[in-house]
């Protein structure tokens, strides 16, 4: 298909239906395989169901369930008929949960019967106020059935039906401006906010996101990556789907089971954040299994090792192992390495613009700065979010007047286009006038040879304002002391940059796909501090 704003959902599985047929689309953990026209068929039946059961156009389906075929059968029944889907972050408690489903008012909610020890419906009639008088939780009226997708409440849900042409009437009715889904930021700091994505921009990405990988049919994805998250949604099974890639859910990420799975399907294709390759090399069995296979990988972070894309190539030996940079506030992608990006290029930057994307970057006055120089990134384009559903003040902070998304990350434009990100604009340190940039020091001290990971926090203080503080975890065996750290600090960075405090600790709190809260480290911090 071409590479246009003008596609829907159910137009793109209707067209990989009938082009790739009987081809495997899914194979799922327990090995039973959906192909690409029976895709097809579950999607359409649960669509008449979910129109059955009220699901109007516009009107909220929520997800709340680790990475599963019947994910994505939901998913596709409700952006389908012009419902909006709204994933739930599978490690959210009850409360959280909640939070997400009364500002969305969603009518539907997919979950599963447990995963990681938790009872997900439980833990979300308990923290809305137990069962309702004519729903299943009393404090989210709008809400009419909780479905388990793993139980036999399935089935039972789409045995109600509406006919084809109802359902033909509700797919003609889905535009590319009509909004596919809400996805709520990860909520590192403060409540989390949805952004809205309309089906033309939110299958544009992945027509781009497949092109600059060199993503094809016949490929074999492992998607780690949870399906709440825009990596395993929209640059994972979508992506997948657009191309005619072969996908394989994992709920979890088990090092072994990845690696014997890689080896025995013949993965070609291997996506996640640093945490996930790191942990496969680093498992006592690496070397055990044959992972010659893999033909493309991707990670992103805002401050991915060079040692990883290095590792990439000559330990994993992926053909390509790209970076990329993108925000849930422009539809996941902003900026790509293509394949005939040099090393390091690859390795130091996240490459340049989307066709039709522009970027800029800017001073605390809004400025536009020139090439080379430290700025907040500034991104316009088809990327960019529709809005924050039902937040129209936090939309106009967000995106101003010219359809600039004020990135809230501090950049840096290359005089051949590429971008690299510097740290995030909050996370800056400003030590006595000087910016200081956790990721640019954190790459420095992990060459200290105690230190496996760091990370810099923003410490109070009363002569320079604020300090560096190193929250480190140690490699084992390792000893390190705020002297040692200081006196080696010094012959390798600016002494403003200098942390002066250390605080050792065993992990970093993280969201799922690995990016450090540093607000609950902070947290921790200040405890160790005290005590």
């Amino acid at each position: 298909m071409p590479k246009t704003l003008e596609h829907t959902l159910p137009e793109v599985i209707a067209h990989v239906a009938a082009r790739y047929g009987s081809t495997p689309f899914i194979i799922g953990e327990d090995g039973a395989r959906i192909s690409f026209a029976q895709y097809k068929d579950r999607v359409d039946g649960l669509a008449r169901a979910l129109i059955a059961h009220g699901v109007a156009h516009g009107g909220r389906v929520a997800i709340w369930a680790p990475n599963s075929p019947e994910w994505m059968i939901a998913a596709a029944a409700a952006e389908s008929i012009g419902a909006i889907m709204v994933p739930v972050n599978t490690r959210f408690k009850g409360g959280e949960a909640l939070y997400i489903l009364a500002k969305t008012r969603a009518k539907i909610l997919f979950t599963v019967t447990g995963f990681l020890g938790n009872d997900y419906a439980a833990m979300l009639v308990q923290a809305g106020g137990g069962a309702g008088d004519t729903g299943p939780v009393r404090d989210l009226p709008g809400l009419s059935h909780i479905v388990a997708l793993d139980g036999p409440a399935f089935a039972a849900f789409q045995r109600e039906q509406a006919d084809e042409a109802a359902l033909a009437a509700r797919i003609a009715a889905v535009t590319p401006q009509t909004i596919a889904d809400i996805l709520f930021t990860s909520g590192t700091t403060g409540q989390p906010k949805g952004a809205m994505h309309n089906h033309g921009q939110a299958l544009w990405v992945p027509a781009i996101w497949n092109e600059s990988n060199d993503l094809r049919a016949g490929d074999r994805m492992a998607i780690v990556n949870p399906f709440f998250h825009s990596f395993g949604y929209r640059s994972g099974w979508i992506s997948a789907l657009v191309a005619g890639i072969t996908v394989y859910p994992l709920a979890t990420f088990d090092a072994e089971a990845l690696l014997g799975l890689i080896e025995r399907e013949k993965i070609s294709v291997l996506m996640g954040p640093p945490t996930i390759f790191f942990s496969l090399m680093e498992h006592p069995r690496f070397g055990a299994f044959d992972i010659s296979s893999l033909r493309v990988g991707h990670t992103g972070a805002s401050n991915v090792p060079v040692e990883l894309i290095r590792a990439g190539r000559e330990i994993f030996g992926f053909d390509l192992f790209l970076t990329s940079f993108g925000q849930t506030e422009c539809t996941a992608l902003a900026t790509v390495n293509y394949p005939d990006a040099s090393f390091e290029t690859i390795a130091k930057t996240v490459g340049k613009p989307l066709p039709g994307v522009e970027l800029r970057i800017v001073d605390g006055d809004g400025n536009p700065l020139p090439p080379g120089e430290s700025g907040e990134l500034l991104i316009r384009g088809p990327v960019v979010m529709q809005g924050y559903f039902e937040e129209p003040e936090q939309t106009a902070a967000t995106i101003d007047a010219d359809g600039w998304l004020h990135s809230g990350d501090v950049g840096c434009i290359g005089e051949d286009g590429t971008l690299r990100i510097l740290d995030r604009l909050k996370d800056v340190v400003i030590v006595g006038g000087f910016n200081a940039y956790p990721a640019e020091i954190e790459n420095i001290l992990r060459k200290h040879p105690a230190i496996a990971d760091v990370c810099i926090i923003g410490w109070p203080d009363d002569r320079m304002g604020e300090v560096c503080a190193a929250c480190v975890i140690l490699k084992a065996g390792a000893a390190l002391t705020l002297a040692e750290l200081t006196a080696w600090s010094r012959e390798q960075m600016a002494n403003y940059k200098v942390p002066r405090h250390l605080f050792l600790v065993d992990d970093f709190p993280r969201t799922p796909l690995g990016k450090i809260q540093k607000f609950l480290l902070r947290d921790q911090a200040k405890a160790q501090a005290a005590g």
